[in-house]
This record gives structure tokens, C-alpha cells and sequence, in this order.
């Protein structure tokens, strides 16, 4: 009979760099011969994240709202068809970055209980200059992630400056309860001896509120349309103060590359957008935040897919629809 799956769940806040930290964990960490696998939320409706992982691992993905909300019945089914398809030797969760970590941990003690996993500890990266970013520094959704971290990891360390790496260790020193590890990074480079780390240090089961989401609502998209060249899919969510809305293209709808940058240059002012795009012969991956417009190759093959999250306020997704219309090789670029 097989052991249980030792479980970590990894968060922090939107742009933060969980994705590439877990692609670098299965890539250049994960012991030869072993399978992981990785349940991955997203607060949107278009799932964009599973895509990202060019790996034999096995992924189950979650859209449509953060964990805190989605959990139950749909929470329960996709760990449990995760954990019996691929029956892992590990299992990696990473919630959306507006997911509060107290109610998933609950869950994740019940199939603990049952003898399903083993809990290990809770990772949270920040990028230690949110700390300035009063939008991020006041979010209850960040104040919870670093509350119950196991382990706190300042990410993105390489483009912080010794004054901002310096506040964010004395500020993690100042939580209570006191973290096992605090810990910096760069580029994804989490040690994995890290996830061995005992969990519950931040605290028991049931110790944080339910999170209230006042205001949720959602605009899903049908689950069974399908895109026509030109005429993409469109999915908007909105809960609270944050918004996303998502695209799902035609198989031949490709972009031109600096067509599209220039419309993605526009979205910088958003929380995050993330999303796999189509460029002729070839596959863009791409993230866009306060930093910049990053793209890279993927061996992603299917749609093109695009989903940002931003305040609530001040975007017309209409008008972010037409932009990218206008950025395909066939509207006159």
C-alpha cells in the first residue's frame, strides 16, 4: 500500500512567482524517477496555468474563483481524481494569489485524516517590494498568506534593493507566530528541502476567519461555446475589488508579436495578466505586471489563451478585446 503523499501548498499574492517556482521544483528538484503532481487554482475562468507546465507531472486545474471559494464538492473531487489517477509521491497546490490559505488548509487536514496525504509546510513567497504597494501590504488575502506560512520566502530578490530586502526580513521577524524558515529567493530556485519542513507551526486548524468575499459576482463563460476565428470566447469574474476576464481564441487566430506587445504594453497597470498566445509558427508564454511584458517559448500547442486580473474599476474588457483583435496577423499589422 502506497504512503501518503507528502502535500505543500505554496501561495502568495498575484505576480508574486509561484508558477515558476514550482516548474523550477519539478524540473531540477524533484528526485529521479518520482511523479508529482499539482493541483493549481485560478480566480478566473480561463485556465491559463496548467498550460504552463511542460512537465510529466500530473495537473489538475480548478478555475472559476479562488480555493476559499470554490472549495466543497469541487475542491473534493478534483484532489481526490488528482491523488487517485496519478497517485503521486508528492503533491504540490498553488491557489490563486486572492486565495486566503486557512480554509484549504482545513480540507487538506480532512484527507490527511483519511490518510490521503501528509501535510508538510506551507510556503508563501512575497515579493518584498509589495510591502511598499499599499494595494498589496493591506489586502487581507496577503495578511493571511504570510500569517499562515510555515516557511516565508522573499522572491524576486535579484530586483529588490538592500534597503527593501532589509525591511521585508524585519517584517517577517515581527509575525506571530514565528515562521520555521524566512528564506529569499530568486527565479523560481526554491530549495526543496524547504517542503520537508513540519506544517502547523503558523497556528491550528480554524484559527483565521472564513473569508468574507462581499460583492462576488460572476459573469462565467459557457462552458461549452466555442471560438470562431476572430470571435473569442470571453469570461469575466468580478469579487470585491478585483476583477478578471478571460480570452480563449480560435486555434487560427495568431498574433503578430509587436502588435500584441504594444497591446500588452497598455495592460501594465493591472494586477497581473498571464496567458500562452499563438504567433504564427510560434508559442508565446506570457506574463505581464509592474516589471514589464515578459515572453518566452512554450511547447504549449492548442488556443490561444489570455487572462488578466486588475481592480474592479477603470477597464472595459470590450475595449481590451478590440485591442487584441486588432494585434492578429490577418487586422492589418
Amino acid at each position: 500500500m502506497q504512503s501518503p503523499a507528502p502535500a505543500n501548498l505554496i501561495t502568495g499574492f498575484l505576480g508574486v512567482g509561484k508558477t515558476t517556482a514550482i516548474r523550477h521544483l519539478l524540473a531540477e528538484a524533484r528526485p529521479a524517477g518520482e511523479r508529482w503532481a499539482v493541483l493549481v487554482n485560478e480566480f478566473g475562468d480561463v485556465g491559463v496555468d496548467a498550460t504552463r507546465f511542460e512537465d510529466d507531472a500530473a495537473i489538475e486545474e480548478l478555475p472559476g474563483g479562488c480555493l476559499c471559494c470554490t472549495l466543497g464538492a469541487p475542491f473534493r473531487i478534483a484532489l481526490a481524481r488528482l491523488l487517485r489517477r496519478s497517485r503521486p509521491s508528492r503533491l504540490l497546490i498553488e491557489p490563486t494569489g486572492l486565495g486566503h490559505p486557512a480554509r484549504i488548509l482545513d480540507l487538506l487536514r480532512e484527507f490527511e485524516q483519511q490518510g490521503a496525504i501528509s501535510l508538510r509546510a506551507t510556503l508563501t513567497l512575497i515579493d518584498p517590494r509589495q510591502l511598499d504597494d499599499p494595494r498589496v501590504a493591506g489586502h487581507d488575502a496577503f495578511l493571511d498568506q504570510a500569517q499562515l506560512a510555515d516557511v516565508l520566502v522573499a522572491h524576486k530578490t535579484d530586483l529588490c534593493s538592500a534597503g527593501e530586502r532589509a525591511t521585508f526580513q524585519a517584517w517577517a521577524r515581527s509575525l506571530y507566530p514565528p515562521k520555521q524558515r524566512i528564506e529569499e529567493a530568486a527565479h523560481g530556485c526554491i530549495d526543496p528541502a524547504w517542503l520537508d519542513e513540519s506544517a502547523g507551526r503558523a497556528g491550528p486548524a480554524g484559527s483565521a476567519a472564513a473569508p468574507h468575499h462581499a460583492g462576488h459576482h460572476d459573469h462565467h463563460a459557457d462552458r461549452a461555446a466555442t471560438p470562431e476565428p476572430g470571435r473569442p470566447v470571453r469570461a469575466e469574474q468580478a469579487g470585491g475589488a478585483a476583477a478578471a476576464c478571460g480570452w480563449i481564441f480560435h486555434p487560427d487566430d495568431a498574433f503578430n508579436r509587436q502588435a500584441l506587445l504594444r497591446a500588452l504594453e497598455t495592460l501594465r497597470g493591472s494586477q497581473r495578466v498571464k496567458g500562452v498566445v499563438r504567433t504564427g509558427r510560434d508559442w508565446l508564454r506570457v506574463d505581464v505586471d509592474a516589471d514589464g511584458v515578459r515572453m518566452e517559448a512554450t511547447a504549449w500547442r492548442g488556443e490561444s489563451r489570455l487572462e488578466i486580473i486588475g481592480p474592479a474599476d477603470g477597464i472595459s474588457w470590450a475595449a481590451t478585446e478590440q485591442a487584441l483583435l486588432a494585434a492578429r496577423r490577418d487586422a492589418g499589422e
